[in-house]
């Protein structure tokens, strides 16, 4: 099954662009099912149908859900969390109160990965679209395996070891039973279910992310962001989707400006993005809604194309550990010369000039107070040592080759 993952800033259009992806596929012949990963879902007005928290058949090869978390939250989570409740409230927290601070940070979010590694174990689908939430949450869920595993081997991990003994101690010191091993091991369960998401969503082989993102300098540097950050957790990303282009035909002097800005901002884009392919989709005339406005979009973007075919398999920059407390940041530069680089780094950015071109790079948080400690460019990559400062310099710096 291929997973494709669209995110982005909020606004950009994401959802009409997963129900039109979504639309192609199906008429290809590929069963394809599109969910909703968003609180705020939408998904059902961009088809204009009514869809549920199961999956519904919308049309031939095409199924459609918003997912819902709570749902989910109950049947993974609900054991230990009844548990957990019924711990604080005997101590006095109130059941509301005691039932909203037991869900374990990023959770509910989580529950729509526990949907996709559903669907991939079943295999009744070839594609499954995903409309994700903006990035802030998107990058939240797709860190969860990562940072909830912390949490679950140091408290759940305790628990398991020492239940024999301090098991029959738990009533009068802490005023509940510890939970059973039953309990326990559906924890467990869960965790091992999130690790398995993550590994499938980032095996290009089966998944790719694409970023929809408007030609706007606001959009696009966050885009960066969520860029950087998904190459740091492994994710491949293949494709970017620009959306809302102002036509060529559309020659209103009121326009004029707009197409200016945009023209400038879609070369910044090739700046941040490197090598990755660029899909446009154009600013229509009305609003695109319901299948006949969703296969406009779907022809614009790809043409006579496979939505669910691999984009790219490039990978512009990742960021790797370097055994201690550094990273390397290494950044693919196909055909570029060692006399064409320059790099300049500012606190939370790297430019690099290739003879004529630009790379604009936003660096993770991790990396501000790092100083580049050399940087070597072997192989058509160039590999930048970020590490502690062993003597104060200023952040700011432009390097040549």
């Amino acid at each position: 099954m291929r997973i494709i993952v669209h995110t982005g800033k909020g606004g950009v259009g994401k959802t009409s662009i997963s129900a039109a992806t979504a639309l192609r596929c199906a008429e290809m012949g590929l069963r394809t099912i599109v969910i909703s990963t968003d609180t705020a879902h939408s998904l059902a007005d961009s088809l204009d149908l009514k869809i549920g928290p199961e999956p519904t058949a919308i049309a031939d090869n095409l199924w459609a859900q918003e997912v819902d978390a709570r749902y989910s939250m109950e049947k993974y989570w609900g054991r230990i969390q009844r548990y957990m409740v019924n711990a604080l409230s005997t101590r006095g927290v109130q059941d509301i109160v005691a039932e909203e601070v037991t869900i374990l940070p990023g959770l509910e979010e989580g529950a729509h990965l526990l949907w996709i590694n559903r669907y991939a174990e079943e295999n009744a689908y070839d594609v499954l679209i995903v409309d994700a939430a903006p990035t802030a949450e998107t990058l939240r869920l797709l860190s969860l395996p990562d940072a909830s595993r912390w949490w679950y081997q140091r408290i759940m991990s305790l628990m398991r070891g020492a239940g024999k003994i301090l098991r029959p101690l738990s009533k009068p010191l802490i005023g509940a039973d510890l939970p059973d091993m039953e309990t326990l091991d559906s924890i467990d369960g869960l965790f091992n279910t999130l690790d398995r998401v993550r590994d499938l969503l980032a095996d290009p082989e089966h998944s790719s992310l694409r970023l929809v993102i408007n030609p706007e300098r606001m959009v696009i540097k966050e885009t960066q962001r969520t860029y950087t950050y998904l190459n740091l957790y492994g994710y491949a990303v293949d494709a970017v989707l620009c959306n809302r282009v102002i036509p060529e035909e559309v020659t209103d002097p009121y326009f004029s400006a707009w197409k200016q800005q945009q023209a400038e901002n879609i070369a910044f884009i090739g700046e941040a993005f490197g090598q990755l392919p660029m899909l446009r989709a154009p600013l229509f005339s009305q609003e695109v809604g319901g299948f006949e406005g969703l296969r406009r979009l779907a022809d614009a973007l790809y043409g006579d194309t496979n939505p669910a075919a691999i984009m790219s398999r490039e990978q512009s920059h990742r960021i790797e550990p370097d055994g201690g407390d550094g990273y390397y940041l290494i950044v693919n530069l196909p055909f570029a010369e060692r006399g064409d680089l320059d790099l300049y780094r500012s606190a939370d950015e790297l430019t690099l000039r290739v003879g004529p071109y630009r790379r604009n790079i936003v660096l993770p948080y991790a990396l501000w107070n790092l100083e580049i400690a050399n940087a070597r460019f072997e192989q058509s990559r160039l590999r930048i040592h970020f590490a502690q400062a062993q003597q104060p310099s200023r952040q700011n710096g432009k390097r040549s080759f």
